[in-house]
């Protein structure tokens, strides 16, 4: 059979391919490439036998070498790959044990209840309980209020403020959190502590109290990705967000007169609140 056929038109020749028969064989078309990163790859293929039950909750995972293997890759992409799961809770790592899946509908490792209580001798302690100490002692110093925090605090972008940061960590050091305390000065007027810097909170609160302060206070949690001094700080590996939680210390007028930053991890921890 002819692969063409000729067609006179006004004079010329012009040849026009016939159909192909049914009896020639048709080129199969090649899979599309998989061109994203090879770390994002890892990820996908877990994430799929995670949620299809291949790994089951509590089953180790594949190890890192035979990933690397598998994906013809180094240990560290891998380790990439596996930061994607632990943000999004699909895994979990245990020191000296390896990776283990996690159910989509699993609980975090840690609850946190968010809050402040006053306890009946009237100190104001956080509602999770927990012990915090801080990893040096936590020395005043003095900054200007940025645009967002000025904002929060209802004061003019500038004015001075005492600010305190902590590193802090509780439970043999596996807890960590960073902390940063701010007062404006303006609040401080007509009191001691025009001269002499207040305490940090939750220290802080009791001597606000005392200016005869009726407290109560406002939080905001959002997510983000750490800053690399936060990651090392906080002990995050690549791919781990943090919990970014500001509370505002207002008075019974709802006037601010403090703010607090906490930076948490945000792999293995959820946030409780009572409404």
């Amino acid at each position: 059979m002819a692969m063409s056929e000729a067609v006179h038109e006004r004079g010329r020749v012009v040849y026009e391919d016939a159909q192909p028969s049914k009896h020639w064989p048709r080129r199969a078309r090649m899979p599309p490439k998989n061109t994203q990163p090879k770390y994002r790859q890892i990820a996908d293929y877990l994430r799929e036998g995670i949620l299809d039950g291949t790994f089951a909750a509590g089953q180790p995972l594949p190890s890192e070498d035979a990933l690397a293997k598998q994906f013809g890759v180094t240990r560290p992409t891998v380790r990439q790959g596996l930061s994607e799961l632990r943000a999004s809770g699909l895994v979990e790592a245990i020191m000296g044990r390896g990776t283990f899946a996690r159910s989509p509908h699993s609980r975090p490792s840690h609850t946190r209840p968010r809050g402040v209580r006053r306890t009946p001798d009237g100190r104001y302690v956080e509602a999770d309980g927990i012990r915090w100490t801080d990893a040096e002692p936590p020395v005043a110093t003095r900054t200007d209020a940025p645009l967002a925090l000025a904002d929060l605090l209802r004061i003019p972008p500038g004015e001075p403020m005492f600010t305190y940061d902590a590193l802090q960590t509780a439970d043999h050091g596996h807890l960590r959190q960073l902390h940063r305390t701010y007062v404006p000065f303006s609040v401080l007027v007509d009191t001691k502590y025009e001269e002499e810097a207040p305490p940090p909170a939750p220290e802080l609160y009791t001597p606000l109290a005392d200016l005869g302060h009726e407290l109560h206070f406002t939080e905001y949690v959002r997510t983000r990705m750490p800053l690399p001094d936060q990651a090392q700080a906080l002990r995050l590996s690549d791919g781990i967000p943090l919990l970014h939680v500001i509370r505002v210390t207002l008075a019974e007028s709802d006037k601010p007169l403090a703010l607090e930053e906490f930076h948490l991890p945000g792999d293995e921890l959820e946030l409780s609140f009572k409404l």
